[in-house]
């Protein structure tokens, strides 16, 4: 199996730059690294044609995915985390507040089932009181997942309309992911950032973004595979937290700065692993469940390959 090479896709960042320079390297096979932009499209690629080998995913796509039994099951690799405080931006001449977006539109983009969208809505519920139900949201694109049938409140967008300018003009109260140039359109939650990271002291909010999966086909064959990706991964994630800790990233990005703040709240900002991630895995379940992402519970273990279920790094 030494000789075994397995095309992969993951974005290189600080976190598995050193599986992409060639410093770690697996025990049992070998990456080949394939480059899609936008990383979007390899989830879709991989979603509906089974593309490649080991690909990094977001993680309600990939919760969706499994519902409707495509073949890949993830290994606990938690390689992009964010805070989607953020991610709503308001229409102030129409909504003051998260509370008045109830029967109101809002508009997501691309799909409904994006994570960052399903992470927005629950921090609308959880954080503000919002009834989901009572909105409409209008999606600017399509679902990863071609099978996919969202509920009854959620609408595509009318052909030749643009979510940005809908949200100038206040056609529509509100949006997830989308840009507007108009001084009318601010964040719905301010400051946004430390918002996000008040939720993290207060209720351990840190959400999980992506994730990365492994065809099953090679799982099947290759039992002891996804402990050596995740041990790959979870070895140059150390090397650049140790950089991270001692001030030697060059060029810092504004992510390597909120993984700093997380790590003086919560030490390690990306923890690998079930164990010390299981409630915001459970979070997001619930958050999947109650918002039509999936239509069965599932359990956070029975969503990983077997041989990684015990890991943590």
């Amino acid at each position: 199996m030494a000789e075994l090479k397995l095309k992969t896709v993951t974005r290189t960042q600080g976190n598995n730059r050193a599986i992409k320079d060639g410093t770690v390297k697996p025990k049992t096979f070998e990456f080949e690294f394939v480059e899609v932009d936008p990383l979007i499209a390899a989830f879709r690629r991989m979603v509906r044609g089974n593309e490649f080998d080991i690909c990094e995913m977001a993680i309600t796509t990939y919760i969706c995915a499994k519902e409707h039994g495509k073949p890949m099951t993830a290994v606990p690799i938690f390689i992009v985390r964010a805070f989607h405080h953020g991610a709503i931006l308001a229409n102030t001449k129409v909504v003051k507040s998260p509370k008045e977006l109830e029967g109101k539109k809002v508009g997501v983009n691309r799909g409904y089932t994006v994570t960052t969208g399903v992470w927005a809505r629950g921090i609308l519920q959880d954080e503000h009181g919002v009834d989901l139900s009572k909105i409409t949201w209008v999606l600017s694109g399509d679902e990863h997942v071609a099978e996919y049938r969202p509920p009854a409140n959620v609408v595509p967008i009318e052909p030749g309309k643009n979510m940005g300018d809908m949200l100038a003009s206040g056609e529509l109260a509100a949006a997830i992911g989308v840009e507007a140039g108009s001084p009318d359109v601010k964040p719905l939650i301010p400051d946004a950032l430390e918002a996000g990271l008040a939720a993290l002291r207060r209720r351990g909010h840190y959400p999980i973004n992506h994730l990365v999966v492994i065809r099953d086909e090679l799982t099947a064959k290759h039992p002891e595979l996804a402990a050596d990706v995740f041990d790959a991964f979870a070895a140059a994630k150390r090397r650049y937290l140790e950089q991270l800790q001692a001030g030697k990233i060059e060029k810092p990005t504004q992510v390597d700065e909120v993984h700093r703040r997380v790590m003086a709240i919560a030490g390690d900002p990306l923890p690998y692993g079930i164990a010390p991630n299981r409630k915001m895995i459970e979070e997001l379940i619930g958050h999947a469940l109650n918002q039509g992402i999936i239509t069965q519970p599932v359990s956070a273990d029975e969503l990983f390959a077997p041989g990684t279920r015990g890991l943590v790094a």
